[in-house]
């Protein structure tokens, strides 16, 4: 009897044994998105279920934040391992941009990828009888949680269009979906949302009000100064009652990480992303830009050194 209670107990200190090595091997990924009514969010748990199914001993989530300048923050603590954030953001963090949020250097981040473009979109309601820049002064605007990517996009295009806040009769610094309650409401007259296309805030409201899309001219887009806007077009019918395509800016969205990341981590949080990509392309119509080819393309920030092992593997670096 003592025989067979030895070898049940060592039977019993084997598996917890198996059991512990097999928690110490978990490891963690963090996704930091946006808001629940943007585009970060979805693509962000997409990413955060392919990671969780193709990398073995992961687990993997995705946080609810205030978008790009909090994502970028958090990642530089080392409180997630990947990020979505605007280009501008990401280079200002990289340049240590007070003003944009940054009050130091964010030297610890890295790029991942390259993903879609957000598009500056201005909302008005149409009995507002705002159809310009111009005619939002004297008007109720929302520009976004406070420091956030949106935000920043916002002082940027009111600065280009020779126009400031103090122009505004009331400032709101919201989140998509707050704005576009009080839009319903009637408590605001227009909303700057910096998102993929077909936004489901902007949607939402387009079948609630109808709504107006504000032009960003591309003379003004020019005069922000900044490489990463781009002039580009919202297309007609992207939203209900948007019968004609509307000129405005276009910022690209970076996957970012940081340095404390292993280089067999991000290797592999690259290799899953691409060889899941459509589900990705099912998460949000926005992640279809999403091309592989595109990964580096005006990166402002050091690719992370398992991010360049899969383009080299893959030959998009030579």
């Amino acid at each position: 009897m003592r025989l067979i209670h030895k070898i049940g107990l060592g039977l019993s200190l084997s598996a917890a044994l198996v059991s512990t090595a097999a928690v110490a091997q978990q490891q963690f990924v963090n996704v930091l998105t946006g808001g629940q009514s943007g585009v970060y969010y979805p693509i962000g748990v997409a990413l955060s279920q392919i990671f969780g199914k193709d990398i073995p001993n992961v687990r993997s989530t995705a946080q609810v934040t205030k978008a790009s300048a909090e994502n970028l923050n958090l990642l530089q603590a080392g409180r997630g391992e990947l990020a979505l954030a605007l280009a501008d953001s990401v280079s200002d963090a990289w340049k240590g941009d007070a003003e944009a949020g940054f009050p130091q250097k964010l030297d610890k981040l890295r790029g991942l990828s390259g993903t879609y473009s957000n598009y500056i979109q201005i909302v008005a309601s149409a009995d507002s009888g705002i159809k310009t820049l111009a005619d939002l002064k004297g008007k109720r605007v929302s520009v976004g949680a406070a420091k956030s990517g949106t935000e920043l996009n916002a002082r940027a295009i009111f600065k280009a269009a020779g126009m400031s806040y103090a122009d505004l009769s009331k400032v709101e610094y919201l989140g998509f979906g707050e704005s576009v309650e009080l839009m319903k409401n009637r408590q605001l007259d227009a909303t700057l949302q910096s998102a993929g296309l077909g936004v489901a805030s902007i949607r939402d409201l387009s079948t609630a009000i109808k709504i107006v899309l504000i032009p960003v001219p591309a003379d003004v887009v020019a005069k922000v100064g900044d490489a990463a806007y781009q002039p580009s077009m919202i297309p007609a019918n992207t939203y209900g009652g948007q019968t004609e395509a509307i000129p405005t800016a276009a910022i690209t969205n970076f996957l970012v990480t940081h340095s404390g990341v292993s280089d067999d981590m991000a290797y592999r949080m690259t290799k899953a992303m691409y060889d899941n990509i459509d589900t990705l392309y099912a998460a949000h119509n926005a992640a279809k830009a999403i091309k592989r080819e595109n990964a580096i393309k005006g990166m402002p920030i050091p690719l992370h050194p398992g991010a360049e092992k899969y383009y080299r593997e893959v030959g998009l670096i030579k």
